[in-house]
């Protein structure tokens, strides 16, 4: 077990500048489409975490070769992918959902395995689909074997993917590798969080992969090779959004160097937000900057197209002046836990008012109590905790250690950023 973390309350403005680590997203995607490449790659700026670590480990298990290189890149190497090979995808749901279409190609016996947790995340929405395309899977979900043959047919798959934009991106990353390509249609509700769908196209053109896109909920993958490339990780912007929260709750000033002037990451959408919510936002070739307003406003918000940015955008909502509406976050509740109920019994568990509604939250500000704040191994959950920490005394986080997952130091990055503000 491990020991709460007790989160710090401040009596004045924080005031800072936070370089951000890689983004996650990014750098598991790079990671596999070097792996699928026809020649080497390398990875400038990637963010090591539990996360990028896994799918590190699990691509070296398949024989693709990742070493470490000059200023902390990776290089890879890719080569005929085999088993038999184990792979842990602990509760990143980047591993457990792209390496199957990649592992796939390999010759052998592939299991897959990984946390409690992730045990009961959604699966079948990809392993049918593989099975659709001509690969032979055991299983529903983790834990579950699949049988490579060192090819895979390919073609059109229809997939319901409302519940992750996860399932579409997973099926494309290796679509090229596939004897007819693949043609992925979406058929039910709208597909969340689409940036990262936008994201998953924009690389794989980047290494020469055609796309086609045009058609609504359809995308089209021509067989073909995939080019090595030197990638270089912007900074992993929804990671950057709780530090750019400490400004906000505390009518402070935060800097994130090197925020990209144009990107697919969702999180860049927190620059809106939070400008509705009251503060001042600029962006510059220096970085994004947010400036805390006295009082922060609540808001009504649809956040289908952006839902990882939920847990900070809630923890503000609960420090605001006015009620909130989050809304179309339905998919969220498979997430690495049911964050609308974990998000509303944490709030509630301080003394606050929130309430489930069917696709998001209502949040009703009044005064919160310290207490104890569960993290549910959810990273967001974790760095959510955090920021009502800093206008409520006595919240403790039970694991803080689960930040790990996107954040290799967030402990120390939080630490850090208060240090010229009085704590209380």
């Amino acid at each position: 077990m491990t020991q709460p973390w007790p989160t710090s309350s401040v009596s004045t403005p924080v005031r800072a500048t936070v370089p951000v680590p890689g983004s996650k997203s990014i750098t598991n995607r790079a990671l596999l489409l070097a792996a699928l490449a026809d020649g080497p790659s390398s990875i400038g700026l990637p963010l090591r975490s539990r996360d990028t670590q896994l799918m590190a480990a699990a691509l070296r298990s398949l024989g693709v070769r990742i070493a470490d290189g000059p200023a902390g890149s990776w290089e890879v190497t890719p080569g005929p992918m085999h088993g038999p090979a184990e792979l842990d995808c602990g509760l990143a749901g980047t591993v457990m959902r792209f390496v199957p279409p990649a592992a796939a190609l390999a010759e052998g016996e592939i299991r897959f395995d990984g946390d409690e947790q992730a045990r009961v995340r959604p699966m079948g929405t990809v392993l049918d689909a593989l099975r659709a395309l001509g690969v032979q899977v055991t299983g529903e979900a983790l834990p579950f074997v699949l049988h490579g043959t060192g090819s895979v047919p390919g073609g059109e798959v229809t997939v319901d993917a409302s519940g992750s934009s996860q399932f579409v991106s997973a099926l494309l990353l290796s679509g090229a590798r596939y004897e007819r390509g693949v043609t992925v249609r979406h058929d039910g509700k709208p597909v969340p969080s689409l940036p990262h769908i936008e994201m998953t196209v924009q690389m794989l053109r980047a290494v020469g992969v055609q796309v086609d896109d045009s058609e609504p909920d359809t995308w089209r993958v021509a067989p073909g090779p995939v080019r090595g490339n030197d990638w270089r990780i912007e900074p992993d912007l929804s990671n950057a959004t709780p530090f750019l929260a400490a400004a906000a709750a505390t009518s402070g000033e935060v800097t994130v160097p090197a925020w990209p002037l144009a990107t697919t990451q969702a999180g860049d959408a927190i620059r809106d937000i939070l400008e509705q919510m009251g503060c001042g936002v600029s962006l510059s070739d220096h970085g994004l900057t947010v400036n805390g307003p006295v009082r922060l406003t609540g808001i009504d918000i649809d956040l289908h197209e952006v839902g990882e940015l939920t847990p900070t955008v809630a923890a503000l909502a609960a420090l605001a002046t006015g009620p909130s509406h989050l809304r179309g976050i339905a998919h969220l509740r498979g997430h690495e836990t049911d964050r609308l109920a974990a998000l509303a019994t944490e709030l509630n568990g301080l003394g606050g008012d929130v309430t489930e509604t069917e696709d998001g939250l209502v949040i009703r500000p009044v005064p919160l109590h310290g207490g104890l704040w569960h993290a549910y191994a959810d990273h967001r959950m974790a760095t959510a905790g955090a920021i009502i920490g800093l206008r409520v005394p006595g919240v403790s986080v039970d694991d803080i250690a689960t930040t790990n997952k996107t954040i290799p130091d967030f402990p120390g990055m939080w630490d850090a950023m208060l240090q010229l503000a009085e704590r209380v």
